[in-house]
């Protein structure tokens, strides 16, 4: 039981030598897979369209002085200048890119029909060395650019349901054109320069130089759909926190179309900047002037009214305590009343809820606190004095909030002639074509190279995870089963093995092809560990089975039986696999006339031996036709009475069996022979799979001697453990 649990625990660890040998056996393969990345990436590095990437700075300033007369209430609302982040924002607006959507015209997109994978390139490197040039067609084959074309498309309107969809441009003769659909309809005839209508489409070709034949593609695209793309492909970042530095970038195949699209956000942005700063100058000198007849009406009537009373009190003089309180209450009135003219600008611009209003709101609730207090030691005064401090001081204030407007207005006026931004293009777009950002070569090389040994190396360690097969042959021994031979992979077998699964016609025995071969003298070894074997057998037959189809059952048995025949004993091969042999092939002989006939009485035993001309020792007993009920066929007596006549006739019998786990008959001709051995496969059998096919012959009380270990080849990772190639030995 202790030998059972023992692989199991060792499977539940990671052994770190195991994986480096895993790792040297498959080196090759490792090799191999991160080559052809390398080649594949180089390829790309290669063909790739260059990318290039236009630069721009900008730099946010603080905002050139507050437009005057309005710090108060700058400072009393608590703004600040947008932050830079803000601007960032503001520059990918669709406000800003959408003017340079439509100013571009990069709702249009035209390119030229190109040989694929190469047509780039070779465009490419003609138009670097020829330029101004327009080239030949390669082979006849007019429909590409070869290098030199170019389009340029003006206007291009299309009804909704061609938006979005590809167009196809034939180039003419002369600089005419046709522009199709996708079923070749065509939906316009024109020519270079002039306009041209048809099927609700209105396209303008400015220029257009091509081989006539040449397509090219064109879209149109929706104007939505391309700003939010340029949205998302201009890259602004500030290049140090509250520094004001904006650094902006944009990539694109077209190196002169990547400055130009940086070249024109910059600008428009920096003209929506200034016109916003005026808009704001003069919408508050159209809310001052609207004030000023208001605030001088006010100042009439209250000059009016204390001049009234004056006459009517006999020209009565402010005592020094109510010019006190004059003074204060006139300071805080006038305040008062600024604040009051900067809610109602406030009101245009937000909502009762914003906290730049409710701040507003809260320090005029404080001045009119104050003022409350001073109206109590107001109330203290003379009713005469009281009345003159009233009409002094309205007097006053509306002088004071008149004058500081009339000030305000010149100021704002002179402010919206003279308004400039606030932000400012330090450097303007440029792009260096002597360096595009992609493809960087020396990343693409190095980066193929990484990613080929990652696939490469998790191809090895999924198959090793996957492949839970036997791959030590203590693991067998474990089970109960003494291992008599390890038979190693073999070159020579495999090319046998492919002509076997082509056909009969010629014997491909590897022991009389190649008997220095190593698998030959592995199952010389077998040979000697049966000779000792049989002598504790009830009789002389020999049982060759596996638990699974494929394991090299037929070939460990036709060799085995060729190398005990060359050692001058008479042997005789039987292909006991009704449903599926193919020892006949090995054998070089035909199928029919065999083991199905002889237990069915349709042959007799004499016609259905075949002595194998290359030893005269060897005799062979086909499969026969398939019958429909092999394992009923197995249980009739007559086959039993041919393994007692064989057994004495021949020094050995060797029987070529199907698997124990797929069908019966293993079980059947078990009762039959004296010794049992199960041919085992490297990385194709489990060994739940071996435990049980040695219970199901232990349920039917046939004695397994023991196991062939096949298709085993060496490895790194320890010194009894091989791997499965696949394809090694024939499969049987």
């Amino acid at each position: 039981m202790t030998g059972t649990l023992a692989p199991l625990q060792r499977d539940n660890e990671i052994d770190l030598g195991e994986l480096l040998g895993t790792l040297r056996d498959h080196k090759w393969f490792i090799v191999r897979i991160t080559a052809l990345f390398v080649v594949l990436g180089i390829i790309y590095a290669i063909t790739a369209t260059p990318v290039y990437q236009a630069t721009s700075t900008a730099q946010v300033e603080q905002k050139v002085p507050d437009l005057p007369g309005l710090s108060a209430l700058s400072q009393t609302l608590g703004a600040s200048d947008p932050e830079a982040s803000t601007q960032s924002a503001l520059i990918t607006s669709r406000m800003v890119v959408g003017a340079v959507v439509d100013k571009l015209k990069l709702t249009i997109e035209s390119s030229p029909e190109r040989f694929p994978v190469f047509g780039n390139v070779i465009a490419h490197l003609y138009a670097s060395h020829n330029r101004g040039q327009l080239a030949a067609p390669w082979f006849g084959m007019i429909g590409y650019d070869w290098g030199g074309a170019k389009l340029d498309v003006f206007q291009l309107d299309v009804p909704d349901g061609l938006l979005d969809k590809p167009l196809t441009l034939i180039a003419g003769e002369h600089g005419g054109y046709v522009l199709v659909d996708d079923d070749d309809n065509i939906l316009v005839t024109g020519k270079a320069g002039e306009s041209a209508s048809g099927h609700g489409v209105t396209m303008q070709v400015q220029t257009l130089t091509a081989n006539p034949g040449t397509r090219f593609r064109v879209v149109r695209h929706r104007r939505l759909t391309v700003t939010n793309q340029l949205r998302k492909a201009i890259k602004v970042n500030e290049q140090a926190k509250d520094s004001g530095i904006l650094d902006m970038t944009y990539d694109n195949t077209n190196p002169v179309l990547a400055a130009a699209v940086l070249g024109d956000v910059g600008e428009l942005y920096v003209r929506q900047d200034v016109e916003r700063n005026s808009a704001e100058a003069a919408n508050s000198l159209q809310f001052v002037r609207e004030q000023l007849p208001k605030v001088r009406s006010q100042l009439e009537q209250a000059t009016a009214a204390l001049n009234a009373y004056q006459l009517k009190a006999h020209s009565v003089d402010i005592s020094m305590q109510t010019q006190a309180l004059l003074n204060q209450e006139v300071a805080i009135q006038t305040n008062i009343q600024q604040l009051r003219l900067q809610q109602a600008d406030m009101q245009r611009q937000y909502t009762p809820a914003h906290p730049a209003y409710k701040a507003l709101m809260q320090q005029i609730g404080q001045l009119e606190a104050k003022k409350g207090a001073i109206d109590k030691q107001v109330g203290n005064l003379p009713n005469t004095q009281q009345e003159l401090l009233k009409l002094t001081r309205d007097v006053q204030v509306s002088n004071d909030t008149y004058t500081g407007l009339l000030n305000q207005a010149q100021q704002l006026d002179i402010a919206r002639a003279g308004t400039v931004g606030n932000v400012r293009i330090i450097d303007k777009a440029a792009v260096d074509i002597t360096q595009p950002i992609w493809p960087k070569k020396t990343i693409v090389v190095l980066g193929s190279a990484f990613l080929g040994g990652f696939v490469a190396l998790l191809c090895v360690f999924i198959r090793q995870a996957l492949n839970r097969g036997i791959e030590d042959p203590a693991v067998i021994e474990n089970l109960g089963l003494p291992v008599y031979a390890s038979i190693p992979v073999s070159l020579r077998e495999q090319a046998l093995h492919d002509k076997h699964v082509r056909g009969y016609g010629k014997q491909r025995l590897l022991v009389m092809d190649a008997p220095a071969d190593m698998a030959t003298e592995a199952l010389r070894s077998l040979r000697t560990s049966l000779h000792f074997a049989r002598l504790e057998a009830k009789n002389n037959v020999l049982m060759i089975t596996g638990s699974s189809p494929d394991v090299g059952k037929t070939f460990v048995s036709a060799n085995l039986a060729t190398l005990v025949a060359q050692g001058s004993q008479r042997v005789l091969l039987i292909d006991g696999d009704m449903r599926m042999g193919t020892l006949h092939k090995i054998m070089g002989c035909p199928a029919e006339t065999g083991l199905s006939e002889l237990i069915a009485g349709q042959a007799d035993l004499d016609a259905v031996v075949r002595p194998i001309a290359s030893s005269g020792n060897l005799h062979f007993i086909s499969r026969g036709k398939i019958p429909p009920n092999p394992s009923e066929l197995l249980m009739n007596s007559r086959f039993s009475t041919l393994i007692d006549h064989v057994r004495k006739a021949f020094d050995l019998v060797i029987i070529d069996t199907p698997p124990i786990l797929a069908v019966t008959d293993a079980a059947i001709i078990g009762h039959h022979v004296g010794t049992a051995l199960m041919v085992v496969r490297f990385g194709l059998n489990q060994a739940r799979e071996i435990a049980l096919a040695r219970q199901r012959f232990e349920q039917n009380n046939i004695p397994l001697r023991g196991a062939i270990f096949n298709a085993v080849e060496k490895r790194s990772s320890g010194y009894y453990s091989y791997a499965y190639y696949g394809v090694g030995n024939a499969a049987g």
